[in-house]
């Protein structure tokens, strides 16, 4: 049985054995979580779901750098099975980058958007812009946007909205801080971001939506959730999905981890039932890693 075969939450558990912090949870089974398959149960549904590798380079890579990283991330994609991968690019390198991608299997990203289709939006990207040269996928909701450039839970929801007007998928980001998961306040934080940023998306919009589930205290921390810990969360997400849409939804939606993925733990986050794959930040910039990652062992 692997790490994620089975687990229940019990009251002041200490689950996050890896780091040096005393974490509390609420106790509790959330609603719906009685209808989550198990991934050894291995329910029709389940086995529908294609998980979705998506490197997320974030602010790094010059042009010759994310070329040769691209030609290597689909040599590595190509050996792989059963599972879809995605680069997610610095703007500058959405068109040298999709030109290397060609003839492979690896989408094409974007790490944001506004929600605006033209103007004076100095420094800002337009969802037509990221379609026209070819794009498949843009994040909205990243931590760091959030974080750094203040986009507000109404924010993402516009650029959800308009990524997916623009015949686009989204990969909306979600996670709760260090202090949050200390407090017990996951569950909400994950439910109010899931409310606030899918308002207007509807049961048949949501074919077009992934979730990345990261919490933010492990982002670029190499501080990992344990597979029970990430588990945990990701069954409580797609729990919330049976309640707010329906059970087919629940079952189809791709719900990622994020948060210092590397090659070393994703083949026991990847046993989980309700871990549909990674988003994977500095891992991916490495080409051998993100291979690794890629191509995981299934367990």
């Amino acid at each position: 049985r692997g790490p994620c075969s089975s687990w229940t939450l019990q009251p002041d558990r200490a689950m996050l054995s890896t780091l040096s912090l005393t974490l509390s949870y609420q106790v509790g089974v959330p609603s719906g979580r009685a209808a989550i398959a198990t991934r050894s149960a291995g329910g029709p549904a389940m086995m529908a779901r294609t998980p979705l590798m998506a490197g997320n380079w974030k602010m790094n890579t010059d042009l010759d750098e994310a070329v040769a990283l691209a030609k290597a991330v689909s040599a590595e994609a190509d050996k792989a099975s059963g599972v879809d991968v995605a680069v997610c690019v610095p703007s500058p390198f959405l068109i040298p980058v999709k030109e290397a991608l060609a003839g492979g299997k690896v989408g094409l990203g974007a790490q944001d958007c506004h929600w605006e289709d033209a103007g004076a939006f100095t420094g800002a990207i337009s969802t037509s812009m990221i379609k026209s040269v070819g794009s498949d996928y843009v994040l909205a909701g990243h931590s760091e946007r959030r974080a750094v450039f203040g986009d507000s839970d109404a924010d993402v929801n516009k650029k959800v909205l308009k990524i997916l007007a623009g015949g686009l998928k989204a990969i909306l980001c979600i996670g709760e801080l260090k202090e949050e998961r200390e407090s017990g306040e996951t569950f909400n934080v994950c439910a109010t971001q899931l409310s606030e940023g899918l308002a207007g998306v509807d049961a048949a919009m949501m074919k077009d939506i992934v979730i990345a589930y990261e919490p933010v205290w492990a982002i670029g921390t190499g501080l990992t959730a344990t597979p029970e810990v990430a588990q945990e969360t990701h069954a409580y997400i797609r729990s919330w999905f049976v309640e707010n849409y329906s059970q087919e939804v629940a079952d189809a939606v791709v719900i990622q981890y994020g948060g210092s993925v590397n090659d070393n733990n994703v083949d026991d986050l990847m046993a989980c039932a309700d871990i549909d794959g990674a988003l994977v930040g500095g891992a991916s910039l490495k080409a051998d890693s993100f291979g690794r990652i890629v191509n995981y062992v299934k367990k």
